[in-house]
């Protein structure tokens, strides 16, 4: 026979409170001592209490959900991203619904009206086709990774820092010619860094480059063919020369290296590899690749912190409304696997 369910009434019986005192423990918890929470929570464990909440959701109106946008998953940061974020439920509480927008605009802003209906208490975006402003202007705390945020929250990595710490590793290992490979990056997103910090270090050090900086298209398949094409053009053009190739992500780090595996059965020797996220493709790869590392995790769980600090705070009877976006960096990390040489021994 199933339990009887224990309702509001049964607590305040139990614990000599009225109705009132436990709505306000599930729904304004402040507003109790300390003291009578303890006693509160100790009879929902003796009483075996099981929340329903649906009926709290309705009686308070918040939901703990939060929405997550990203551009894409097949693009290995994203999917560790989101596997980040998903992960953070045991230490935060909160669910997600997640849409992803394939970098169309009014695909997205559907998707967001679809969040919100939902009363979604926060929303992380990953994706760059909506203005911070017009984010802004949702009045829901939001938080941004890795995208144009001078309306927003944002947690971001040190883009700079790590397009120098590629471009410095590849030029221990002595290349004739430095290439990078992106998409054309807007100078207000922060993955320009990347650009700029290659570009810095080889006209620092007088090193010749190429910037190869193209639409590679909206899908694994088109990245693949793209990546194949430039692959291709590099083995004539720079025949015979030593190449250090920096990627704007692993998932083109392990194309490119696919690419050059099935072209001569192994990584040649004037190839050096780097790419850029430390997403798991890097070191599951046919030969395990060097990289910049995000701290995905790190970058997840900060967006987190912010996100449910501004949820928590419009929860109290009188909030204080953030009116000044915080934004956090995060220090990457230089991580020298087997496509670049082991500068130790140089």
């Amino acid at each position: 026979m199933s339990k009887k369910k224990v309702t509001f009434d049964d607590i305040a019986r139990y614990t000599n409170f009225s109705k009132t005192t436990i709505s306000r423990y599930f729904n304004d918890p402040d507003s109790l001592t300390l003291k009578n929470q303890e006693i509160i929570a100790q009879a929902l464990i003796d009483l075996d209490y099981k929340e329903n909440k649906v009926a709290k959701i309705l009686a308070s109106g918040k939901t703990e959900f939060v929405g997550i946008i990203v551009p894409n998953l097949y693009l290995h940061y994203y999917s560790e991203m989101l596997n980040q974020i998903l992960s953070s439920y045991e230490k935060f509480g909160y669910k997600f619904l997640v849409f992803s927008g394939n970098s169309n605009e009014a695909i997205e802003r559907r998707y967001i009206q679809e969040l919100l209906a939902y009363n979604i208490e926060g929303m992380i975006v990953l994706s760059h086709t909506i203005p911070s402003k017009e984010l802004a202007s949702y009045n829901i705390p939001i938080v941004t990774i890795e995208r144009e945020d001078e309306y927003t929250n944002s947690v971001n990595t040190d883009n700079y820092m790590g397009g120098i710490q590629a471009t410095s590793l590849l030029k221990k290992c002595n290349c004739d010619i430095y290439i990078h490979i992106n998409v054309d990056v807007p100078k207000y997103i922060p993955a320009y860094g990347r650009i700029q910090g290659f570009v810095d270090i080889c006209r620092d050090y007088n090193l010749s480059y190429e910037l190869l900086l193209k639409d590679l298209g909206n899908s694994y398949e088109d990245n693949q063919r793209s990546i194949q094409e430039i692959a291709c053009y590099l083995d004539k053009t720079y025949k015979g020369k030593r190449k250090g190739i920096f990627l704007a992500n692993d998932t083109y780090a392990n194309m490119f290296l696919n690419s050059l595996i099935r072209s001569y059965g192994s990584l040649p020797e004037d190839y050096q590899i780097i790419g850029f996220d430390n997403s798991p493709i890097s070191n599951e790869a046919v030969i395990p690749t060097s990289t910049v590392g995000q701290q995905i995790d790190k970058i997840a769980e900060t967006a987190m912190e912010i996100l449910v600090e501004q949820m928590n705070e419009r929860k109290k009877r009188k909030p204080v409304i953030q009116t000044t976006p915080v934004h956090k960096v995060i220090t990457p990390l230089l991580i020298n696997r087997d496509t670049t040489c082991n500068v130790n021994q140089l």
